[in-house]
């Protein structure tokens, strides 16, 4: 009787379908990579190049995991992984990134992370995250200074300014400082270039800056856009 139990429990680990993973990273063959990594052990559904584009391809493919990068065009992925997650609580994320700092690692697992692996690392890391993650744990990479980030979430605080400014007038800043115009903005976040207008002086005024110059040197300082 306990051989064909274990029997049994084996018979439907092995009919147990593979976790659904969507891939997130503007930088193609990179991404291509990951899923030729991924694909004999779990089933890669789908390769999205910004964050914006993110929320759609979670309702067309209904991943398990996304796997994702955090500087991506039109939405960072700290901000697309927070709206997906606010919607999709099951899904798990696992930022793939270049980034070490610890702040930025506990942001990432304040909005919702389940895993963060550094882009340096080896293949066999970025396998062991996922499949951690899968059996729901957590992973961080070892490069990263795992007491600060505990100690930074403790904190229970995010960025140091950031929370100044609203998660809308976020999405309206990376846009600006990836150089699109004030109209340009509006028309990818279906509102009013005086809207947008608003919001940028009123992100001026709560952080003190004055030039454009000064705007994008924030965005690049909180993850927004790539240095």
């Amino acid at each position: 009787m306990l051989l064909k139990d274990v029997s049994r429990r084996s018979a439907l680990r092995e009919q147990r379908p593979a976790a659904r993973i969507l891939i997130a990273d503007d930088h193609q063959l990179l991404a291509d990579a990951c899923k030729n990594l991924l694909e004999p052990e779990f089933s890669v559904v789908g390769i999205v190049n910004d964050g914006r584009d993110l929320a759609d391809a979670v309702a067309a493919s209904r991943p398990d995991i996304i796997l994702l990068d955090i500087y991506m065009p039109r939405l960072n992925g700290l901000d697309a992984g927070e709206q997906v997650k606010k919607k999709n609580p099951g899904i798990k994320l696992v930022f793939l990134t270049m980034t070490l700092a610890a702040d930025v690692a506990a942001e990432a697992f304040r909005r919702g992370a389940s895993g963060y692996v550094l882009k340096q690392s080896a293949g066999t890391e970025l396998l062991l995250a996922v499949r951690k993650v899968n059996r729901g744990e957590s992973y961080l990479s070892p490069l990263v200074a795992k007491e600060t980030v505990t100690f930074l979430l403790n904190k229970r605080e995010p960025f140091t300014d950031e929370k100044r400014i609203t998660r809308r007038q976020s999405e309206i800043l990376q846009l600006l400082a990836e150089g699109l115009s004030m109209k340009q903005v509006a028309s990818v976040i279906d509102v009013k270039p005086g809207t947008v207008a608003f919001h940028k002086y009123r992100m001026m005024e709560t952080l003190n800056i004055s030039t454009n110059a000064e705007l994008l040197g924030y965005a690049i300082k909180h993850q927004m856009v790539a240095s």
